[in-house]
């Protein structure tokens, strides 16, 4: 019997360790480029999401991953061997969304200025093409 109950819980924790994937290595890479150039937005702290993980289900709430939080609660305090590590990859998610929602509507902006700009004769089609490539390379992450 007792060996039946390891099995469970060892199948749980590797079901649930897997839940919050995070970013791959280019998400994480464009992510940090942003970072570096003062783009990026956080709307969770990824440390205090690990720490908040500690709790019951706490990492996985604050990360808005409710399900896995209500398992996580149940689990606790074994859920401690893996929800600050899927906490921590939920806020990394959600900052990385919110970061490229924020720089498409930046250079959206930007391209609709440069657009009326040529609509209105402000510019022509040589300066519009060169003013489009360099906002093309200013929201680009690599």
């Amino acid at each position: 019997m007792k060996a039946h109950r390891l099995l469970l819980v060892m199948g749980m924790v590797a079901a649930c360790s897997g839940c919050a994937t995070g970013l791959n290595s280019f998400q994480k890479s464009e992510l940090r480029s942003y970072e570096a150039r003062g783009l990026a937005v956080e709307e969770k702290n990824p440390g205090m999401a690990a720490v908040l993980g500690l709790l019951p289900g706490g990492g996985s709430f604050y990360g808005r991953e409710y399900g896995l939080g209500v398992v996580n609660l149940l689990f606790w305090p074994l859920s401690i061997m893996w929800d600050p590590i899927s906490g921590h990859s939920a806020a990394e998610s959600i900052n990385y969304g919110a970061t490229k929602a924020h720089v498409a509507r930046l250079q959206k902006a930007e391209l609709d200025v440069l657009d009326e700009q040529l609509r209105t004769g402000q510019i022509d089609l040589t300066g519009y093409t060169l003013a489009k490539n360099k906002i093309a390379k200013q929201y680009d992450a690599n």
